[in-house]
């Protein structure tokens, strides 16, 4: 797995995925905000989301190195 979520992205993802499973320990939103939640944070924390490889979208600066052959 390459890193395809970038920096602001990643922040957003995290806070956006700890206000969801906030909200559904306060009994605000259903179960739903613990799954949705925990998925979101991990998007984030893990850097890498499979919906952005499906649609081709890269937000992350980092650029892949390619090693040379061994000789």
């Amino acid at each position: 797995m390459t890193a395809n979520v970038g920096g602001i992205d990643r922040v957003l993802r995290i806070v956006a995925g700890l206000v969801l499973m906030a909200l559904a320990a306060a009994n605000v939103v259903g179960l739903w905000g613990y799954i949705v939640g925990g998925i979101v944070m991990a998007t984030g924390v893990f850097r890498f989301c499979g919906a952005y490889t499906l649609l081709g979208l890269n937000t992350c600066p980092l650029k892949v190195v390619e090693e040379e052959p061994a000789m």
